[in-house]
């Protein structure tokens, strides 16, 4: 028997089409020259910036005038541009620096805008300029201005310094020998403390060379009123990091205070070795005197 329709099923509405997705392409933005892109590669106009050494940098001829558009030509979106201004800051720094001195915090947020940069010449340029700046100012660098400004500026020629870009590191590692080369011992190394406990093994290294270099400057009495039991805990633990060059600058650290404390002692061994196990836990102390012998 034949199926009899059933009157009130409802009623199927034919299906509607489906809308097409609008795709929306997003418009490129043209990036400035502090586009911070890591994977960005760099541009071949890159070697077309001169690197000029600070020997061969002449005076700012009417610098009075030109210090009014300095700034300006620091926070252009041309790098090139940035790359000339940072020129200029060095000439300032060598030549007019009592010009320069009161735009100084403002020029060293942009060097470590600079050193952030993707861009090698860029980067490198503004490394140079530390250089040039802590030359010429010394100590004054320190005294002018908030301590978290130099504090960025001291990272990222560490993190610079740890790079796998031959020349960036090469210059970095050269502007953080002038650092230590042109300041006093004691603050840069209250600075560079923190740095050897960085999560970078390489950041910890490059930190270690500054501060043998440091406390190679100094007296007893500067170690002491830095912590000289704090610095043989720092050379203690640096001894067992991970790259050599840590470990080395540990040495030669665990060297300078040896030569510092025992200088006035007729017993040089025995000084030393009481004040270890006084200081130190059994192990660690041991690792102190096997660096000694090797004298």
């Amino acid at each position: 028997m034949a199926l009899r329709p059933i009157d009130n099923a409802l009623p199927t509405t034919p299906e509607r089409p489906k809308k097409q997705a609008k795709v929306v392409v997003p418009i490129q933005k043209q990036s400035d020259s502090f586009a911070n892109d890591e994977n960005k590669a760099p541009s071949a106009a890159d070697a077309t910036v001169e690197y000029i050494l600070s020997e061969n940098l002449k005076a700012v001829s009417n610098p009075e005038s030109k210090i009014q558009s300095l700034i300006e030509g620091l926070e252009s979106n041309d790098w090139i541009k940035v790359c000339e201004s940072l020129n200029d800051v060095r000439r300032f720094a060598l030549y007019h620096s009592t010009l320069l001195l009161p735009l100084l915090v403002k020029v060293v947020l942009v060097l470590v805008k600079a050193m952030k940069n993707p861009r090698s010449a860029l980067c490198k340029t503004s490394i140079m300029a530390s250089s040039d700046i802590f030359h010429a100012y010394g100590d004054k660098f320190l005294d002018s201005f908030p301590s978290d400004a130099f504090d960025q500026l001291l990272l990222q020629l560490l993190l610079k310094a740890s790079q796998d870009k031959r020349f960036v590191c090469e210059e970095a590692d050269k502007a953080l020998n002038t650092m230590v080369g042109s300041m006093t011992p004691l603050p840069l190394l209250s600075k560079l403390r923190v740095y050897v406990s960085h999560a970078n093994f390489r950041v910890r290294a490059k930190a270690a060379i500054s501060i043998s270099n440091c406390v190679s400057k100094m007296g007893l009495e500067g170690m002491k009123e830095f912590g000289l039991v704090e610095l043989v805990h720092m050379s203690a633990d640096l001894l067992k990091d991970r790259l050599p060059e840590a470990r080395e600058a540990a040495r030669s650290v665990v060297i300078s205070i040896y030569g510092a404390f025992t200088e006035s002692e007729e017993q040089k061994q025995e000084a030393w070795q009481s004040f270890c196990q006084s200081n130190l836990s059994p192990i660690h102390a041991q690792s102190m005197f096997k660096i000694i012998p090797s004298l």
